[in-house]
């Protein structure tokens, strides 16, 4: 069998679940549409798909306790109906869900946000207040009540969410919790609220209900836990009643990236492994793992009784089904972009993925066989032609695929080239192996003309983008993005023209000199400044990056800090790993000429010469639409996608979305 430690079951005594993975909890959005239907088929779907067990987002306990005004919750007997046709479309696809409780204390978006001391989130503009011994005793006693609702709407179990910064893991820190009555001070005092709950939740489900508590490993905040007192409230609760022991890295607002595409596969899985030995009920371990064989390695080597991946669920449903039949090349892979989930998630936007615009569109978004299969015609073979070919030939249409280029992939094998996103490697070699086993007729090497394409059904341009003429003087002397990233020689002191998320890789590309900490955990984790929490409280340590390749000057045009319109999850790991190389980047610079000299600019009135090597041009893009143009001179209709449509940045998830939606609709 493939993956025998992935693949096998996990007795928790009451019940078996059939195998070691765990899709763990991610807040979609879908129940707050109040479309109960469309709820059940996205956890049906990865029932199916063969997930030992699921975890649903995040439920409030309560209105103060909701990540924003109006989160989703089991508060009256509809609500408990409602969730009762989730759980029996799992159950009758085979699978087991468990509904996670998440209270969210000062991280709620609500001025009604308590906490254990009235000590304000940077990242809500709400102060919480401090709650009273009653107040202790309501928050207690929501918490058990949603379990025991839970249990009512026929879940398999609960999850208490203690990590990641939210109300739980508030109590335990000294950085939030300033009281000085029983529950604050000494760390038995402070670890009172989490393990009271847990035994209260115990007592009021009985002892045949899964009850999951998600721990705090490393919190990567000043004055978080040590590692003594994650050990210490791992024995705790698990004497108080838990099932199993799941995992979380950081707070929400750590400065360190916990799963973001440049953190290191499996990154934080040594924790687990240190943690495993303390307690005797199983552990689950998580962040950054997204592929069966990291799964089965963790597992192989007992770091872990169980593998969580929660991501890699949006990219692809049947990622154990897969796994099981070996055929984990066919694994849509989780690229751990954030742009389609975190980014839609913090948004107020429905979650999705990048990679599978299906993911929560499920009962929406629908590859149907087609009751007329057409001769179908894509140019174009970067992520929007890959998509609309692959859906275009799922639903039964003749597919023909043209590129120019003598491979697959387009625009992603630039990414891929990026120090910190190597995940891209997998999602075109994914690409490769579905268009392999697929019916499609591939054409590389080939510029597709207008007589090519004439006698097609349907016509799909999805020729890209080109980059932008900026009108510098002089700029015959300066480098394409294309030519820096395909090897050509930079000097030691560079000037990239434009800020927006292809300056930001070109940049990161130059200070790296073509090594990738990404490959290499333990620099990764040297170079953040992530310590052991055995010797620094919450596991900070000083940051001590390599010293950068070369010197770099980031510029824009607009007058604003760059990376403004950057991923909204991910744009501040993005400056901040620029900052650490010494990168300048300003804003508000004009470019008045490169010459032999450098790059002459003005800013804030003032003219200068930044004496630079290379110049780089990163200034935007123009839709590649030469062929479109030339088939509408000839009378022939056809469907422009991609950067060939809309050339904002290089945007993948919207070129991917465009091109499945379009083929559904064929």
């Amino acid at each position: 069998m493939p993956y025998p430690h992935l693949l096998a079951p996990l007795d928790l005594g009451h019940v078996t679940l059939k195998n070691r993975v765990l899709m763990g909890s991610m807040h979609t959005g879908l129940e707050e549409t109040g479309d109960w239907n469309r709820v059940a088929e996205f956890y049906a779907t990865r029932a199916r798909g063969g997930v030992g067990l699921m975890v649903t987002g995040g439920m409030a306990p309560n209105a103060e306790g909701g990540v924003f005004p109006g989160a989703a919750g089991l508060f009256t007997p509809a609500d408990i109906a409602n969730h009762r046709i989730v759980t029996d479309r799992v159950h009758a696809a085979g699978g087991r869900i468990a509904m996670q409780i998440l209270h969210a204390g000062r991280y709620a978006y609500s001025k009604d946000c308590v906490s254990a001391s009235a000590v304000k989130s940077p990242i809500s503009p709400f102060p919480p207040r401090e709650l009273d011994e009653a107040g202790i005793e309501k928050q207690i006693s929501d918490i058990v009540t949603a379990a025991a609702r839970a249990r009512e709407a026929g879940y398999d179990g609960v999850e208490v969410m203690g990590s990641e910064g939210y109300f739980l893991n508030q109590f335990l820190v000294a950085h939030t919790n300033h009281r000085t009555d029983r529950w604050g001070g000494s760390f038995e005092n402070r670890m009172r609220l989490p393990v009271e709950v847990v035994r209260r939740v115990r007592a009021a489900v009985g002892a045949d209900f899964i009850l999951i508590y998600r721990i705090s490993l490393i919190d990567l905040i000043p004055n978080g836990q040590t590692w003594d007192e994650v050990t210490t409230l791992a024995r705790a609760i698990q004497s108080a009643g838990a099932s199993i022991l799941n995992t979380g890295i950081g707070w929400h607002e750590a400065r360190v990236p916990t799963i973001a595409t440049s953190v290191p596969r499996a990154a934080f899985a040594h924790l687990t492994a240190r943690l495993r030995p303390e307690v005797s009920i199983p552990v689950i371990t998580s962040n950054r793992i997204n592929t069966p064989d990291v799964a089965e390695a963790l597992l192989a080597e007992g770091a872990a009784d169980m593998v969580s991946m929660a991501r890699p669920f949006l990219a692809d449903p049947d990622f154990v089904a897969k796994a099981e039949a070996g055929q984990a090349g066919r694994i849509a892979p989780c690229i751990a972009c954030n742009q389609a989930c975190l980014d839609h998630t913090f948004s107020g936007k429905l979650t999705s993925c990048l990679v599978n615009p299906r993911a929560c569109h499920e009962t929406v978004l629908r590859y149907e066989p087609t009751p007329a299969p057409k001769s179908v015609a894509v140019v174009g073979a970067g992520p929007a032609g890959l998509m609309a070919a692959l859906v275009a030939a799922k639903r039964g249409h003749r597919v023909t695929l043209f590129d120019k280029s003598g491979s697959l992939g387009g625009q992603l094998n630039l990414a891929r080239l990026v120090p910190g996103k190597e995940e891209f490697n997998g999602l075109v070699e994914w690409f490769a192996s579905e268009v392999a086993a697929s019916a499609i007729e591939v054409r590389l090497g080939v510029t597709a003309g207008v007589d090519d394409l004439r006698g097609f059904d349907e016509v799909i341009i999805a020729t890209g983008v080109s980059p932008r003429d900026p009108g510098i003087p002089g700029q015959d002397r300066a480098l394409s993005y294309i030519d820096v990233l395909r090897g050509a020689p930079v000097g030691p002191r560079v000037a990239v023209i434009g800020a927006g998320g292809i300056g930001f890789d070109v940049a990161e590309f130059l200070v790296a000199g073509g090594h990738s900490v990404t490959e290499h955990p333990a620099e990764w984790r040297r170079e953040w400044g992530v310590g052991d929490p055995a010797t620094t409280p919450g596991g900070l340590a000083e940051p001590a990056p390599d010293a950068p390749a070369r010197e770099v000057w980031l510029l824009q045009r607009k007058a604003e800090k760059p990376g403004r319109g950057l991923g909204k999850t991910t744009g501040w790991i993005h400056r901040a790993a620029l900052q650490m190389k010494g990168v300048k980047m300003w804003g508000g610079v004009s470019y008045l000429a490169i010459t032999a000299d450098g790059l002459r600019i003005a800013r804030d009135g003032v003219e200068d010469v930044l004496a630079v090597d290379s110049v780089v041009l990163c200034a935007g893009q123009v839709p590649e639409r030469g062929l479109a143009d030339r088939l509408a001179e000839a009378g022939i209709a056809a469907h422009i996608i991609g950067g060939a449509d809309v050339a904002a940045e290089l945007d993948a998830k919207r070129a991917i979305d465009q091109g499945a939606r379009l083929a559904a609709g064929l």
